[in-house]
């Protein structure tokens, strides 16, 4: 079982998530093929060397396409973000992106109590 996040990882998964929303929102919908991207949690390891990064894509069917374009802009995002954070941490952490489906979820639920 996982322990509880610590104060300073949850500090530093806030300051993430912020700035790379930020980083995201930037650079606008055209660079996700109009697809409109949220940072919707952002979870770190205990030695902050790794950060999860979950996010949401709506419309759904692009979720594919633009969970692709964030992996291979992975490190061009994580310097940019290194760029940012550079006063606050001394290690930029290692950025995995995770698709995250609540959103697909709720959905499905709310057709199903509709039914």
């Amino acid at each position: 079982m996982e322990k509880p996040a610590s104060t300073r990882q949850l500090k530093v998964a806030r300051e993430l998530q912020k700035d790379l929303a930020e980083l995201i929102r930037s650079k606008g919908m055209a660079a996700f093929g109009g697809a409109m991207v949220t940072v919707s949690e952002v979870r770190v390891s205990p030695d902050l060397s790794v950060a999860k990064v979950f996010v949401s894509i709506f419309p759904s069917e692009k979720q594919g396409p633009v969970m692709q374009i964030l992996q291979d802009g992975n490190k061009a995002l994580r310097g940019e973000l290194g760029h940012l954070v550079a006063k606050q941490f001394r290690i930029v952490p290692e950025l995995i992106f995770i698709l995250d489906t609540t959103l697909d979820y709720a959905e499905h639920i709310e057709e199903l109590l509709k039914k």
